[in-house]
């Protein structure tokens, strides 16, 4: 194969990965806006968008490990694909996570409600899609130093993830009628948390692509 054509190739699964992180990103939203408006529909949208996720999850791996094993790239473009092979992993479990919202918003169909707990759910939803949009920017952009200032926003969603935790807590103590309803809070914002963490890893394998070094940001 020409480099040319190489090159094509190894834009061609910057793009695709980056649709399909845009993908992920408006499950997140959509399940996060599913949870805290009772919206049963729009949470079955997003399960059953989730095949495709998986979909374009199997595609990126398949072409990756095609293009190693037929091409034996080198240097920065094995980085490059390998960065698609892992970082593609972290988006679809992003996806999963945001299945298991949307799961619990049906669960919740019905349910004695907390409203400022789900207020402050909307406000950490709203962070987390942030970070995971900003990661897939810097990643298109190809900026380290942008991706290791994003990283650091993953503390303020881990020391919002704590502070609600502690509210969910106090609200099923003062009322146990909702004991269910804050067991499918508590699980939400461990869901949250977790997509932050994966955001945080997409930004750990930008440094990656850009230095060759694996590190723990």
């Amino acid at each position: 194969m020409l480099r040319s054509q190489f090159e094509d190739e190894l834009n061609k699964l910057h793009n695709q990965f980056y649709s399909m992180g845009t993908q992920v990103s408006a499950q997140l939203n959509k399940a996060v806006r599913a949870f805290v408006s009772h919206d049963k529909e729009l949470a079955e949208e997003v399960i059953a968008s989730d095949e495709e996720i998986n979909y374009l999850e199997t595609k990126l791996e398949t072409k990756s490990l095609e293009m190693i094993a037929l091409q034996q790239p080198v240097s920065h473009d094995l980085r490059t694909i390998i960065t698609v092979l892992k970082a593609s992993s972290d988006l679809e479990r992003m996806g999963d996570h945001a299945v298991s919202i949307a799961q619990a918003a049906i669960n919740l169909k019905g349910e004695e409600r907390i409203p400022s707990v789900e207020e402050d759910i909307t406000i950490m939803g709203e962070k987390v899609k942030n970070i995971v949009d900003a990661s897939l920017n810097a990643y298109m952009q190809g900026d380290e130093v942008r991706a290791r200032e994003i990283a650091t926003w993953d503390n303020d969603i881990n020391l919002m993830f704590s502070e609600i935790q502690n509210k969910v807590l106090e609200g099923m103590k003062d009322n146990t009628d909702t004991i269910h309803t804050g067991k499918e809070y508590l699980m939400t914002l461990t869901y949250l948390e977790r997509i932050g963490d994966y955001a945080k890893n997409l930004c750990e394998w930008i440094v990656y692509l850009k230095t060759g070094k694996i590190v723990e940001l």
